[in-house]
């Protein structure tokens, strides 16, 4: 080629539709720094080598025919074979020597990038292969990167090293299984300011929730230092989500949050070894806080929203991306290095519904994130290097500390994948959702606990935490064709408590959440009794006082660990479910599950039958516990006015008597929670007979009903449901029961409030569900493992009536 060809291309002249000529990485740095730098999203600048300058480099050295005659004849699954071969590949490349005019144009470029950065400017040196970045494949990890290069004989070592990264054993592989061609790809460079992030933190984010593809969230994970370790999965990173359609709205709040252990921090090393970055173990201080401000969150979920709407606005329909984030420790910016469309979650079809069901309880061995939402059985097998991959059979289990892309031949053929390191959005998390294997990441001990060559049971179907189970335990998978499901008039809703499900639960077909249960967020997400919290001088075990200081230790106050935990776990189903309605009950734990909670012996008293004692309303403005419900409703509170969930609707559980309503609705009020203001409902439960006999007054100071079947049941027939001696006479079948519910539902239609039922009975019977629709009940709340086939039901019994 003549020298008068130009091999270097500034962002500043590249857009998406130049990924032939530069990469998928290039293009879509140049795409970003054209079009969304003026709207405040910050690129560091830089250049790309382009991929007719890797041809060049080739022609020149005439190394087409040899290379040739190294890959033809190539075994991929002959791991001995691959990895002599690519190795003989990189050699030829690297071995090249570069055209003297490509040579100046690099390091002019170079020169040029110093004058707008300053002399002292290190750059990154990024692989940019022209089938990368894909909608269809995600080429993760691939190729390599050089970070924190400094002056022009380093620079063109990284460049030559880059160019023969395109034949690395991984990338060889990857592409013989994707179906292209070494000959016909490229590989373009990426050289750009590197973003001192080893003085801060970075991490991934996409514009969606990569585990259940919900699309109202762009989730954020983060670690301190260079950004390799959170890609790797070498370290557990902080995990952060923002609800998108409220957040548009001016919303700025961070919907969930989780702290990550991040052990490690890769930093740049000290010039004594070859190796440009060292990886340093994290103070207890870094360990124990998060590494980003809410505010750094909130100009994150910002950058990623303008990101997926200018990429979505060009391919003419939703498109979510997949974004790398670094913080710089210098300037104190938010740059994105990389964005890219995400490659496996938004091509699945949403129409096919697959449950997996575990069928024994057991206790697990290990647990970590779980990646997807299957479960797989299959051998345990320990990889602790390269060199024990041979070892491995189709239908394993890989066990290992963290996995690489050179394990991808292995990790094609496992049944599940755990690993000791990573967050969800880590090597070994990205290729097990592409591939569709389970995988459970950042256990910590899996290497340690998990006994190497024994069955075990991966299970991904229980929420965000992945567990391991020793044996092979029974499971059932039931799919489900959504795409001709008709909605009944009847309004079919789920009961919900633990927030991890949310996402997942959301594409079940549903009118929004009927009944989510304070308790399991409380016990899980704060385990300590609020009273306790407020007043941990009044817990007189020292044990648990220490405990109370250690779950507390990042916040002002106790009280704003309570509201925090509190107000995210539930902003977090009603984001799954926004702008449907989701009803959330106030606290509803009788007194011996109250103590049961950490300090929670020093604020309660043992009672002969908790089950109709001090309990739901009659709590809530008693000095015992009206401290405890001011902190539900500041959380409650937090919820709608600052993170703008206004979908919503408050509901008061047992409350016995009129006066009793009167007085709670009156405190509410003082708490900043009026009936009626910003458009809030509150519902009281249904389920004390007086609460049937008095519906009428009842209706004057609440918005709606819902029934609960079970302690209707239980005080109508006067059985307490804890006692097994008489559990057989427990049945919300029986005719007074039915007729009680029938009073309820016509009371409140005569009062114009809305009546559901959220109790068990429509989940177990399916004639009760028809009973319910024959009455003319508003809407049914049930376990969402019921959910289509009593939906079938109800559409059978509203066909047979008519409706």
């Amino acid at each position: 080629m003549s020298d008068q060809t130009n091999y270097i291309r500034w962002f500043n002249e590249l857009t998406i539709d130049d990924v032939p000529l530069v990469g998928g990485k290039n293009a879509s740095l140049g795409e970003m720094y054209q079009a969304l730098t003026p709207q405040g999203i910050q690129i560091p600048n830089g250049f790309a080598v382009t991929a007719e300058g890797y041809r060049y480099l080739l022609d020149e050295a005439q190394a087409w025919q040899p290379l040739h005659q190294i890959l033809d004849d190539l075994q991929a699954d002959n791991m001995s074979d691959l990895a002599n071969r690519a190795r003989l590949a990189r050699d030829l490349i690297y071995k090249a020597k570069f055209p003297a005019d490509l040579e100046v144009q690099i390091l002019n470029a170079y020169a040029q990038l110093q004058h707008q950065y300053g002399e002292n400017m290190s750059v990154a040196v990024r692989s940019s292969a022209t089938a990368e970045d894909l909608p269809t494949a995600s080429f993760a990890g691939q190729q390599d990167t050089y970070l924190n290069i400094r002056g022009e004989a380093a620079l063109l070592e990284a460049c030559k090293r880059c160019f023969a990264s395109l034949f690395t054993d991984r990338a060889i592989h990857y592409r013989i299984d994707q179906g292209f061609d070494h000959f016909k790809l490229a590989l373009s460079i990426g050289i750009m300011k590197m973003v001192r992030s080893d003085l801060d933190a970075s991490g991934v984010m996409f514009s969606l929730d990569t585990e259940s593809g919900f699309s109202d969230v762009v989730f954020i994970t983060g670690a301190y230092g260079l950004g390799e370790n959170v890609v790797q999965g070498a370290v557990d990173p902080d995990e952060f989500y923002v609800h998108k359609p409220t957040f548009e709205l001016g919303h700025r709040a961070v919907l969930k949050r989780s702290l990550g252990a991040k052990k490690i921090k890769m930093i740049y090393s000290d010039g004594r070894t070859r190796e440009s970055t060292q990886n340093v173990v994290t103070s207890e201080q870094e360990r124990n806080r998060f590494c980003l401000s809410d505010k750094d969150v909130l100009t994150l979920a910002d950058y990623a929203i303008k990101i997926e709407k200018h990429y979505s606005a060009k391919a003419g329909q939703p498109k979510p991306m997949d974004m790398e984030w670094a913080k710089d420790g210098i300037d104190g910016t938010l740059y994105i290095v990389q964005a890219r469309p995400e490659t496996v979650v938004s091509q699945l079809s949403g129409m096919i519904l697959e449950q997996y069901t575990l069928k024994s309880t057991a206790t697990p061995v290990v647990t970590g994130h779980s990646v997807g939402s299957k479960i797989a059985t299959g051998n345990a097998r320990i990889i602790e290097n390269v060199s024990q991959l041979s070892s491995f059979k189709a239908g394993d289990v890989l066990i290992a500390d963290i996995t690489t892309p050179d394990w991808e031949p292995i990790m094609k053929i496992a049944s599940a994948i755990v690993t000791n390191r990573g967050g969800r959005t880590c090597h070994a998390a990205i290729i097990s959702r592409e591939l569709g294997v389970p995988a459970v990441i950042g256990c910590d001990n899996a290497t340690t606990t998990i006994k190497n060559n024994t069955p075990v049971t991966v299970s991904c179907a229980e929420g965000d935490n992945g567990k391991v189970y020793e044996g092979i335990l029974d499971f059932e998978i039931k799919t489900t064709d959504l795409s001709g499901l008709k909605r009944p008039k009847t309004k079919i809703m789920l009961n919900l408590g633990n927030p991890e499900l949310a996402f997942k639960t959301s594409f079940l077909p549903n009118d929004g959440v009927g009944l989510a249960r304070m308790e399991f967020i409380i016990t899980e997400y704060i385990k300590a009794h609020p009273m306790a919290l407020i007043h941990p001088e009044r817990v007189q075990d020292a044990i648990e006082r220490e405990q109370l200081k250690e779950l507390t230790r990042n916040y002002p106050k106790p009280e704003d660990f309570f509201i925090e935990r509190l107000s995210e776990g539930v902003a977090t189903i009603a984001a799954a479910f926004y702008p449907k309605p989701v009803v959330v009950r106030m606290s509803d734990f009788k007194t011996n599950e109250y103590s049961t909670l950490l300090g929670g012996r020093c604020f309660e008293f043992d009672e002969a039958n908790p089950m109709i004692g001090f309990r739901g309303a009659s709590r809530y403005t008693h000095p015992a516990y009206a401290e405890g419900f001011a902190l539900e409703c500041a959380a409650m509170k937090r919820v709608r006015d600052d993170m703008g969930l206004t979908n919503v609707i408050l509901m008061i559980p047992f409350c016995r008597r009129v006066q009793e309503a009167q007085k709670v609705l009156a405190y509410m009020a003082e708490l900043g929670l009026t009936r009626g203001e910003k458009g809030l409902e509150i519902y009281v439960m249904c389920e004390i007979p007086n609460n049937v006999i008095s519906i009428d007054a009842f209706s004057q100071y609440f918005d709606g009903f819902s029934i609960g079947s079970n302690d209707l049941t239980q005080l109508t027939l006067g059985v307490d449901r804890d006692s097994a001696i008489i559990a057989e006479d427990f049945d919300e079948r029986d005719p007074g029961v039915k007729e009680m519910i029938r009073l309820a539902v016509q009371g409140s239609k005569r009062n114009g409030k809305h009546c559901g039922l959220c109790g068990q009975a429509p989940s177990d019977y399916p004639e009760m569900a028809e009973f319910l629709v024959e009455i003319g009940i508003d809407s049914m709340s049930l376990n969402p493992d019921t959910v289509l086939q009593t939906t079938q039901q109800v559409l059978l019994t509203e066909q047979r009536l008519g409706r």
